[in-house]
């Protein structure tokens, strides 16, 4: 089972993972070490997308039983941020005076935040039960 998320068409997903974890984790330490004090949600909002983007490379990345499991959490806990922070800064702008990297459902990164976990979960899925 540890060869079916990292092989095909998983090695892109794993490296586009790979990508959102150093963009977001670069966003946000920038934001956290130079101003904090501005948009301190906002900017743990970012940091918390950028562990996830990390767990879930890492764990598409392995593959094994274990890993699908955490990789499946992080994309459900992706997508349920991307959602939930997506419609908020909608309603509510006022709450974010700077962007995430989920706000507007991701609309700073050409929305794909929105669809990443949707093709995680997909591919977790299409490759369940494929042997090593």
């Amino acid at each position: 089972m540890g060869e079916a998320t990292r092989s095909g068409p998983g090695r892109l997903l794993v490296a586009v993972y790979g990508i959102f974890a150093i963009a977001a984790t670069s966003r946000s330490a920038v934001q956290i070490a130079t101003r904090f004090d501005h948009a301190p949600v906002a900017y743990l909002l970012s940091a918390f997308a950028a562990v996830v983007y990390v767990v879930a490379t890492i764990a598409l990345g392995l593959g094994s039983r274990t890993s699908r499991r955490v990789a499946l959490a992080a994309c459900a806990a992706e997508l349920t941020g991307v959602l939930v922070i997506g419609a908020v800064s909608l309603v509510a702008p006022h709450w974010f005076p700077d962007a995430t990297v989920w706000s507007d459902f991701g609309r700073g990164y050409l929305f794909i935040p929105l669809v990443l976990p949707l093709l995680g979960l997909l591919w977790i899925r299409r490759t369940r039960g494929v042997a090593a």
